[in-house]
């Protein structure tokens, strides 16, 4: 009893033990990066303008425009890139779906000898494939997975990638545009404000990585800081320049 005991207690330890961070970032990784990027380039953009001595309404048209010109493009470009991706996915799978049909037997050979090749024996490899080439659409499912390396039945919606860029880069950007749209004359409690948001992003994607979170929200503060002062004295000159 005791035995049984232990390796119960064992058994529980491992599950709670052998656990693995989300390799693939899910939904978090182009929700905070997303977040991330409109927050350093509108306040890199609203650095550089504010350099060049400009009013305070046109910092602020500056920061609105850029929110919006920013969200959409993110929105436009992820819904091209995913509904291209899914076109191409939907087009392979048309293929194999024809292979299937056209040459059943073929197919189900390849699939016993990829079984082989990893290590399946012979026969046993012959008779799993057998079996699951009985159902046409799981014999779809297992060979996009094994060849194609994609799940049917999980294709990305162009939609929802459009909408989910669209809010992140819009929740990013509008952190430095904030202060002056509660009445602030200046660039500096923009720029406490953005520095804060920087470094809130850099922890969070530390849960992505082995980095500590202190570790990876200063490197994001730092990046996107200097990117901000790289602009701010960019646009100084230039407004000294034209002016």
């Amino acid at each position: 009893m005791a035995i049984i005991e232990t390796e119960a207690a064992l058994h529980d330890a491992h599950r709670d033990n052998h656990t693995h961070r989300d390799v693939s970032g899910g939904w978090l990784r182009p929700a905070v990066f997303g977040a991330m990027d409109g927050l350093v380039s509108n306040f890199a953009l609203m650095a550089g303008v504010a350099g060049g001595a400009v009013s305070q309404q046109t910092v602020i048209i500056t920061g609105l425009s850029g929110l919006a010109a920013g969200a959409f493009s993110m929105a436009a470009g992820e819904y091209t890139s995913v509904a291209s991706q899914r076109e191409l996915v939907e087009a392979e799978l048309d293929v194999e779906r024809r292979e299937l049909r056209k040459h059943p037997a073929d197919e189900e050979r390849e699939l016993a000898e990829l079984y082989v090749s990893r290590g399946v024996e012979p026969e046993l490899a012959t008779e799993v494939a057998r079996q699951l080439s009985k159902d046409p659409e799981q014999a779809l499912e297992i060979h996009a997975r094994e060849e194609l390396g994609i799940d049917p039945g999980d294709l990305p919606s162009p939609m929802v990638a459009a909408v989910s860029s669209f809010g992140s880069f819009a929740l990013g950007a509008l952190l430095p545009v904030l202060p002056y749209l509660l009445g602030a004359s200046d660039l500096w409690p923009a720029v406490v404000l953005a520095l804060i948001g920087l470094f809130a992003c850099g922890a969070v994607v530390a849960r992505m990585t082995a980095r500590s979170w202190w570790f990876s929200g200063l490197r994001q503060l730092a990046l996107g800081g200097a990117a901000a002062g790289v602009t701010y004295l960019l646009g100084s000159l230039f407004g000294t320049a034209i002016g």
